[in-house]
């Protein structure tokens, strides 16, 4: 199963930078300008507004003008399809570990049918 297949690449790009996931984080709250964000994650205005252009390019986030400022926002689509990709993946693995574990089931019963009975002796334990 290719990555590429079901998911845009830059989704996760944007999303595995620790910066770029905080800002992601503090979105949750709801539409933030990029001074509430700079409050909130504390690093310089210039780095912040780097960070929201890279969410942005990749779809992750909106932008709203008002006047001088700019707000940011979560986009839901492209969490939605995050979302249903990793639904799939989870099926797949699930399925295959359930699997795993019938095979071991299997493998413990019969290995306990065709192992012989092993007498102690007395004072062995």
């Amino acid at each position: 199963m290719c990555i590429y297949t079901f998911m845009n690449i830059s989704t996760f790009a944007a999303l595995a930078d620790p910066m770029r996931l905080s800002l992601v984080e503090a979105l949750r709250d709801g539409e933030q300008s990029v001074n509430q964000l700079v409050e909130r994650v504390h690093i310089q205005q210039s780095g912040v507004s780097r960070h929201l252009g890279i969410l942005s390019r990749a779809g992750l986030v909106g932008v709203r003008p008002e006047g001088q400022q700019r707000f940011y926002s979560l986009r839901q689509q492209p969490f939605d399809e995050l979302d249903e990709w990793i639904a799939r993946i989870r099926a797949h693995w699930e399925a295959r570990l359930d699997r795993f574990g019938e095979a071991l089931e299997r493998r413990k019963a019969a290995t306990v049918i065709t192992t012989p009975m092993v007498k102690k002796k007395k004072g062995i334990k």
